[in-house]
């Protein structure tokens, strides 16, 4: 009775080592996943100023152009 009853503790600690280490493996994995989550925020946020930075260069460059003519028309007056 005593050989089973060291045999379960035995058991029960090796149990104890694997629930601490699966926990531990979970608490790794959120972090890694936390960051590659944090790293596409921070590479789409720029992707996204870059893109409304061009259309904003894009506004400004049309209404240069439309200018233009009307400078021209305004040299034949």
């Amino acid at each position: 009775m005593a050989n089973a009853l060291g045999k379960l503790a035995g058991k029960s600690r090796q149990l104890e080592g694997q629930q601490d280490f699966l926990t531990t493996l979970k608490g790794t994995r959120e972090e890694i996943i936390g960051g590659y989550v944090d790293a596409d925020l921070a590479t789409e946020s720029a992707r996204l100023t870059a893109l409304q930075v061009q259309q904003q260069l894009a506004v400004q460059a049309i209404g240069i152009a439309n200018q233009r003519p009307q400078s021209l028309l305004g040299l034949f007056r």
